[in-house]
């Protein structure tokens, strides 16, 4: 049985431009936060115009928005939050994910067409306490990081038994964090208070190279792994679970979460688009050199096999892909001759001789040879261009196929 098909595929938008690509490559949903109350402080995110905006256009596409307002909550936060409630309530959005259980509590009363789902930061890793979240009206429970899946399998198990049909949600891909469920001090107590990981604002200093020296337990020795940089031993392997989904599904897991609010466009367009096309029944393996081509650390399968690994010494991330420009439009350049006129926006450089990877929905990866390429000057028209090299302003050229507005291209 393809059990990938009950699977909603939840994607993260960081901004405006991250919401289009999560839902032009193939999101059922996307999560994203306002400018407050949000585990990304540092993503664009979305004032109250532009999440007015971002329902609509998710909406008129069939695809639900939710919103996240699942940092640590202050006596002044729950103060504040009925207004930001009500009118989450009142533009439409479909989900509010909340850690606290005063957010919760206020969700229900000022927001009460708004469902709730409780997210990883509260660590729910039992039945009991999923049902105890349904009956306080969650209908959805984002797990914590830290469950296999034989632990999700009974905990779905035991739910049912009990009668209760709260959903379940894990995330699938993304960064991972070396506290549980990314609950974590180390950044407000290294740097400032002000940069809580738990408020949104982590410096993550996990991913910092450290040198460890225990000398209170001489007989449990910690093996560590070291460069002449020094060693990560606090910073996690990404997670990836492409070749993993239908087990996910059979455990009980409702929607895999992309992790990634702090991510560009092209790396929301991309892992969404392979998880898109494995879900619609697609081979794992010819969509996982995508993947790899994005920026991500080591990829593991985390907790969900009983075997979590550590990054092996990088601080950095991987990046085989450089997005250099997104497809405007294109219209043939001469009858019947299977050539396409491309117009673009440039994002990076690249020149003619380059080899062109373009990234597009419900299609395979596509290469071509860049050729002769013009930019469009302002009073002068098309004027022939040595590269497309100046950001934002836009080029043409000839492709042997179809560009479509939103299509990636990249090196």
């Amino acid at each position: 049985m393809n059990y990938r098909e009950s699977l909603e595929l939840l994607a993260p938008a960081g901004g405006p431009e991250q919401l289009h690509a999560a839902i032009r490559f193939g999101a059922n949903a996307v999560y994203l936060a306002g400018t407050q109350w949000g585990m990304r402080a540092r993503a664009h995110n979305f004032n109250q115009e532009e999440l007015t905006s971002a329902v609509a256009y998710a909406h008129a596409r069939g695809v639900a928005v939710h919103v996240t307002v699942n940092t640590l909550m202050y006596d002044e936060d729950l103060d504040e939050l009925p207004d930001y409630l009500r009118f989450l309530d009142r533009v439409g959005v479909d989900a509010v994910i909340v850690a606290d259980l005063g957010a919760l509590l206020l969700a229900r009363e000022h927001a009460p067409r708004v469902a709730v789902h409780v997210s990883t930061q509260a660590s729910v890793t039992n039945a009991q306490t999923a049902a105890a979240y349904a009956r306080m009206g969650a209908s959805r429970i984002v797990l914590a990081r830290e469950l296999t899946l034989e632990q999700i399998g009974e905990l779905r198990r035991r739910l049912d038994e009990a009668g209760c049909d709260v959903e379940l949600e894990a995330f699938a891909h993304g960064a991972m964090c070396v506290a549980v469920s990314g609950r974590c001090l180390l950044s407000s107590a290294m740097v400032d208070p002000s940069r809580s990981a738990s408020c949104g604002n982590c410096t993550q200093p996990c991913r910092w190279t450290w040198n460890l020296v225990e000398e209170t337990r001489p007989n449990a020795p910690m093996p560590i792994e070291a460069d002449e940089r020094g060693s990560y031993i606090l910073s996690a392997n990404d997670l990836c679970m492409l070749g993993h989904l239908d087990d996910l599904a059979a455990a009980g897991v409702r929607s895999i979460k992309i992790e990634g609010r702090n991510k560009g466009a092209y790396y929301v367009a991309a892992v969404t688009n392979a998880y898109r096309h494995v879900l619609d029944g697609e081979d794992p393996a010819i969509w996982m050199s995508e993947l790899e081509a994005t920026s991500h650390r080591p990829f593991s399968t985390g907790f969900f096999y009983n075997n979590p690994t550590q990054n092996p010494g990088h601080a950095e991330y991987a990046r085989d892909r450089l997005l250099v420009a997104v497809a405007d439009k294109s219209e043939p350049a001469k009858s019947d001759s299977g050539v396409w006129t491309a117009y673009v926006t440039c994002r990076n450089k690249a020149q003619a001789g380059n080899t062109i990877t373009v990234l597009s929905p419900g299609a395979p990866i596509r290469t071509f040879g860049l050729g002769d390429v013009e930019r469009l000057v302002p009073d002068e028209g098309w004027q022939p261009a040595d590269a497309m090299a100046v950001n934002m302003e836009r080029y043409r050229f000839e492709a042997p196929f179809e560009l479509r507005e939103g299509d990636m291209l990249c090196l």
